[in-house]
């Protein structure tokens, strides 16, 4: 298992840090579609996966922008997902109804989830606090939301941090004001604020950065296709792993494009834990599970019958497998010498016989 120390908390059961399996967030934004038995089914998705995590956004469309239909309030007509839509119309689609929340928190706590979300203004951190979510996320466009970040950080749970679209000046003010009102738990995670996101523009070397300049936990908030980049990205640090899920990409729905679905969801859990078992320690040198492939590296064995007094030829001695004989770097030593014993074929060869 990895032994590099690193920050780390706790979440509910769970150690969040470089040195425990990376903590999987499954995240089901608006894929629920409108139907609260969509959501709860996205839950126990989740949950056969092995995901540690469920995670909502916390907003009403009113509470995250107005109801205006300027050009200001429209995503740019070249967006390949949401192109020429209203905003506010946009987020009344996506958004979770709040008397949801309690259900899926409840049906994802049945499971032994930890379900958690990200508010958008005062209110709904009210009522997360209500549901006692045990740790808060503040989405990447929100990062300069101070008031919202002094909000979140005096209710002394951990607060993982996105940042998309940010720069280094924007994610340095934030992570001042997490601390600055007391709240040393905190999560950074390298974001592409873009829907499907490129892999080229992931720019993972960014993660063990953020770690160490801010001295958190540090993660990732994936956007791109497949699960090859959050794979990856166990390998430069990251502890925690964000991904959109849904039921099923066939279905719809408004981040569904860029969502995992079931057997991908698992297949992430799965392989992000084995990149973080094989991070292992800096060693060279053989491990317990090669006892047997040492058992059988090539040594010098006398292959042919022998008399006392016979010379050592290239004929009649030989590197083979297995093990057990001089190691081969011996061989221009002994050619030449004379046998000192009669020899059977198979026989390692030792000094004493030469």
């Amino acid at each position: 298992m990895p032994t590099t120390p690193s920050r780390s908390l706790t979440v509910a059961q769970h150690q969040i840090g470089e040195e425990h399996r990376p903590f999987v967030v499954a995240e089901m934004s608006g894929n629920h579609n409108g139907d609260l038995g969509r959501a709860l089914a996205i839950v126990d998705m989740i949950a056969e996966s092995g995901a540690q995590s469920v995670k909502l956004q916390t907003y009403r469309a009113d509470t995250i922008t107005i109801d205006a239909d300027g050009p200001s309030f429209r995503v740019s007509e070249g967006h390949e997902l949401w192109g020429g839509k209203n905003l506010y119309q946009l987020y009344e689609e996506a958004h979770t109804p709040w008397e949801w929340h309690a259900p899926i928190f409840e049906r994802a706590r049945e499971h032994g989830l930890v379900p958690f979300s990200s508010p958008f203004d005062d209110t709904a951190v009210d009522l997360l606090e209500e549901l006692d979510a045990p740790l808060y996320k503040i989405a990447s466009l929100e990062i300069g939301d101070i008031p919202l970040l002094r909000r979140v950080a005096r209710t002394g749970k951990p607060v993982v941090l996105s940042t998309g679209a940010a720069n280094i000046s924007d994610v340095d003010l934030a992570v001042r004001t997490i601390r600055g009102e007391g709240n040393d738990q905190i999560v950074v995670l390298g974001c592409t604020s873009s829907y499907p996101a490129s892999p080229a523009e992931s720019n993972l070397r960014t993660i063990p950065v953020l770690r160490d300049t801010f001295d958190v936990v540090a993660g990732l908030s994936d956007h791109t296709m497949g699960i090859g980049v959050a794979v990856a990205s166990v390998a430069l640090g990251a502890a925690v792993i964000e991904k959109h899920v849904t039921l099923s990409r066939a279905d719809g729905g408004v981040d569904s494009d860029f969502s995992l679905e079931p057997h991908e969801l698992a297949a992430l859990a799965a392989e992000t834990e084995r990149a973080w078992l094989a991070l292992g320690s800096v060693h060279v040198g053989p491990t317990a599970g090669e006892a047997e492939s040492r058992r059988l590296r090539r040594s010098l064995f006398v292959v042919e019958d022998v008399r006392a007094g016979d010379e050592v030829t290239s004929a009649n001695v030989r590197s083979i497998r297995p093990a057990g004989g001089l190691e081969p770097v011996h061989l221009d030593t002994v050619l030449g010498r004379t046998f000192s014993t009669d020899v059977v074929r198979g026989t390692p060869l030792t000094w004493d016989l030469v």
